[in-house]
């Protein structure tokens, strides 16, 4: 299918998916809490005729499609938590629960997903095998987040893709232009453990003790 066809297929369900992200945007959950957002995914990708593995990771899901005898794997990745922030935007879909919000974007990233998702379904101009991963927990970092827990649930193992593909919102950039570069693209945080071994003293005589 040309680009610019299958723009115009996506085109067509905008309504539907800027309603879909609002609702998510609403009800935003926290990390490893995703239920309501998972359960909406899987619902509607099982009623366009996809296979879905839900749990994986905790709250995390897999859908999978396959058309024609093509050998190729392909996964496209979104990440579906939200932060621990109070919204004050004032939006009519502004978060419903106090003290967390979407603030990072990930309802953005589950709706295009899921816009793509009914686009490839409804499309028979592909052969191969379609792996769509939804995760949870992307904030947690690397140590403790959902794709992690997804990895140690198998995830690969059960899914094996030849190439994922996954983006990021970036605020302050044209709309509709994609960014790329290699090596990393965005900053990320990291958490440092020090252990700082001294001696108790005295506040009136500090310079007998090595307290840190």
């Amino acid at each position: 299918m040309p680009l610019h066809d299958a723009l115009h297929a996506v085109r067509a369900h905008a309504d539907e998916f800027i309603a879909f992200r609002r609702d998510i945007h609403r009800h935003p959950e926290l990390p490893f809490e995703e239920h309501r957002t998972s359960a909406l995914v899987a619902e509607r990708l099982e009623s366009w005729g996809y296979r879905v593995e839900r749990g994986l990771g905790g709250t995390g899901l897999v859908a999978q499609l396959r058309r024609g005898e093509g050998t190729r794997r392909l996964g496209l990745r979104a990440d579906m938590d939200a932060l621990p922030v109070l919204e004050e935007t004032g939006l009519p879909y502004a978060s419903c629960r106090h003290g967390v919000m979407h603030a990072c974007g990930h309802d953005g990233h589950t709706a295009m997903l899921m816009c793509a998702a009914k686009a490839l379904a409804a499309s028979d101009d592909w052969s191969g095998t379609l792996n769509l991963i939804f995760q949870p927990a992307e904030e947690f970092g690397t140590c403790h987040s959902g794709a992690v827990r997804m990895l140690e649930d198998g995830l690969f193992d059960k899914y094996p893709c030849d190439a994922i593909f996954a983006m990021h919102n970036m605020p302050g950039h044209p709309q509709g232009q994609l960014l790329f570069r290699d090596g990393a693209m965005m900053a990320s945080s990291d958490k440092v453990r020090i252990v700082l071994h001294g001696r108790g003293g005295h506040g009136g005589v500090p310079h007998k003790a090595a307290d840190p």
